[in-house]
């Protein structure tokens, strides 16, 4: 299926892996030109015809850097997506509201809320001068809260910024939605020695319990965990010409039950 994506320019952070790198794998097959921000650079991603840029997206010189590379490389840009977030074991921090240090809440909003934020605000001239369309990448978190307290409540912030974007911007002709995923059978849920591992360790039980038993308290609709493809279509689809702004599409097999 076309998408009328071909010859279209995008900036995706944190594409090195997992949602991010299918993202960008999607996209360059639409005939996309790629620029994509992260901290790393994965064999992986170089495999991909996207063009790489090493930078620190919880810093703002990090999204400065990011838009003024891109921009040169590209001319211009016609599609953000903001996906960058937790990736390893350094950017999470267990504990609930009373135990959780400020430190945390601080880094976790860096990275899932400002740098969307910061990047969104230096790619929104090119956007509106291409009448783009941008996709932030938030969770089912969001809505229902339960995970890591810092993080759910970053994402909730993104989803509310994607809504207050899609208001101010849609009118100037730029499309702003949100994408929300559930569980996504990347490193953080199926790796023992990433996030789910920890949290599986923090309560003594083995990994593979712990994800069992953490989807059937989800309940997904489809018995099953999502796949990092099937989030980057859902993208891929929302960035097409379209008439769709200011949604939240939740990509988690029916986790979500409320109308």
């Amino acid at each position: 299926m076309d998408l009328g994506l071909t010859g279209k320019t995008a900036v995706v952070t944190g594409g090195s892996k997992g949602i991010g790198l299918a993202v960008v794998r999607t996209l360059v097959d639409e005939g996309v030109r790629v620029v994509t921000g992260s901290r790393s650079i994965t064999p992986e991603l170089k495999e991909t015809s996207a063009v790489p840029v090493t930078v620190d997206l919880s810093t703002p010189e990090g999204a400065a850097e990011l838009i003024e590379r891109a921009t040169a490389e590209l001319g211009g840009i016609d599609i953000l997506v903001n996906n960058v977030g937790i990736g390893d074991m350094s950017d999470f921090v267990l504990g609930g509201f009373l135990d959780l240090p400020e430190d945390a809440w601080r880094h976790n909003f860096d990275l899932h809320f400002y740098s969307a934020l910061r990047v969104s605000r230096a790619a929104m001239p090119s956007l509106v001068e291409r009448a783009g369309a941008l996709v932030n990448i938030s969770s089912i978190g969001a809505r229902r809260p339960g995970g890591p307290i810092a993080y759910d409540v970053s994402k909730a912030a993104l989803t509310a910024l994607g809504k207050a974007l899609a208001i101010e911007f849609g009118p100037q002709g730029v499309r702003v939605n949100t994408v929300s995923p559930g569980p996504v059978s990347t490193a953080v849920w199926t790796d023992p020695s990433g996030f789910s591992g920890a949290l599986a360790d923090s309560l003594g039980i083995p990994h593979d319990t712990f994800v069992a038993a953490t989807m059937e308290r989800m309940a997904p609709d489809t018995g099953r965990i999502t796949t990092p493809e099937e989030v980057a279509r859902a993208v891929a689809f929302m960035l097409s010409p379209n008439n769709i702004s200011g949604a939240d599409l939740h990509v988690d097999g029916g986790i979500l039950k409320q109308v």
